[in-house]
């Protein structure tokens, strides 16, 4: 029996006044998934409680099977495990995104996209500049890095209440500062490293590019090092994760499903799609269970493009969806699960907190009367799905019929 785990991250939405009142789901061209909605049932899954964080991370936690409650403790140390950094007790790693800042705006939460090669120079420069035995910096991609805090009291004295960069694009950065324990600290790094990177001949030419220049770091996210039950001793097989952004990776890594590297999978509107797919076949010859996870939607929806999104679910089911179909018609002895991780509405740029619809196909599962996967047929479906975390215990239920 092979299990498939399909994660669209971002992947429902809201009605559009654009679309006749319709969401992206319901008008993008998805003949696959629709495949995968004909063959079983389509459900709904309540979010994630008022009282648990409810950020994308927390929210592919939940999918895979682990309580955010007990399991989630920022993204920051999620990302520093997939970049397999070795953290001490009372050590607290942060997200460090690198932004460009303008009139004390923070303008581009993203850098102008800077690419990875960039990026490393910039963060190298930091590690020679401000890294010491209580800062330490280490390379990720594009805008994305981690920054890790030492402290004798760890996460009790770098516990200031931090706001992630997408939050304040358009605002004034003063006003969202870190505030709380260890903010003195915090802000002093993030106007020290400014300092270093305003003059940095990357930025210079950068600026004669008309680029936005990565001319400040935004700290975020911090939480101490965690460990997660192993994917395998919890549901008894061998997995692997197929991810282009880091957090994904860092909970597969720490779940210990095995890391497919995809090239050109980013997390972000250009990720490959078709590399993805293809990787989704090569891991199935081998693993039980294979989760892939596509951000693409997410991306699109932050940036209110909604031309992107459309785009966006059109490419996954044509170069994603259609292997996870073609597989299926040469192996039934598998079950798939395709379903997102928030909602997030592209007119507002942001996530909220509604129900996301799932579609639930394959061996022992008994078709409903729905084809379509979308937020309307969903809400109206008797398949419901209380706990997010019930997601992954329905695709790998034994019972002889669902």
């Amino acid at each position: 029996m092979k299990y498939i785990l399909i994660v669209l991250s971002g992947v429902s939405d809201h009605p559009i006044e654009e679309l006749e009142g319709k969401t992206p789901l319901e008008v993008s061209k998805v003949p696959n998934l629709q495949f995968f909605a004909k063959l079983g049932k389509v459900g709904q899954a309540k979010p994630l409680d008022d009282n648990a964080d409810g950020s994308s991370e927390a929210a592919f936690l939940a999918t895979l099977g682990y309580d955010p409650k007990q399991n989630y403790r920022g993204p920051g140390p999620l990302e520093a495990a997939n970049l397999e950094v070795k953290m001490e007790s009372n050590e607290v790693a942060f997200r460090l995104n690198f932004i460009t800042e303008f009139n004390g705006v923070l303008a581009d939460p993203t850098a102008g996209h800077i690419s990875t090669k960039e990026a490393r120079a910039l963060v190298t420069h930091l590690n020679k500049k401000l890294a010491s035995d209580f800062v330490r910096f280490f390379p990720g991609n594009n805008y994305r890095h981690i920054a890790v805090l030492k402290d004798s009291h760890g996460f009790n004295a770098l516990s200031a209440k931090t706001f992630a960069a997408e939050e304040v694009t358009g605002k004034p950065i003063q006003a969202h500062l870190p505030k709380g324990p260890g903010e003195e600290l915090l802000k002093k790094l993030m106007y020290d490293a400014k300092l270093l990177l305003q003059d940095h001949e990357i930025n210079q030419v950068r600026l004669d590019l008309a680029e936005n220049p990565a001319n400040m770091i935004w700290l975020s996210g911090q939480g101490a090092s965690l460990a997660l039950e192993k994917f395998s001793d919890k549901f008894g097989l061998s997995g692997a994760m197929i991810a282009g952004i880091e957090y994904a990776k860092g909970i597969g890594r720490l779940a210990g499903l095995t890391i497919l590297e995809v090239s050109g999978a980013t997390g972000d509107l250009e990720t490959n799609y078709e590399k993805k797919g293809k990787a989704l076949l090569e891991a199935l010859q081998e693993k039980d269970f294979v989760c892939v996870h596509v951000r693409a939607c997410e991306e699109a929806s932050c940036q209110g493009n909604l031309k992107a999104k459309i785009s966006a679910l059109e490419g996954i089911d044509f170069f994603i969806l259609s292997k996870a179909k073609e597989y299926y018609e040469k192996n039934h002895e598998t079950r798939i699960l395709i379903t997102g991780t928030q909602t997030f509405a592209t007119q507002m740029r942001r996530a909220v907190r509604d129900s996301i619809p799932f579609v639930l196909a394959g061996k022992n599962v008994m078709a409903d009367e729905n084809d379509r996967m979308t937020e309307q047929v969903a809400k109206s479906s008797p398949f419901q799905a209380n706990k997010r975390t019930e997601l992954t215990h329905l695709l790998l239920s034994r019972k002889e019929s669902i």
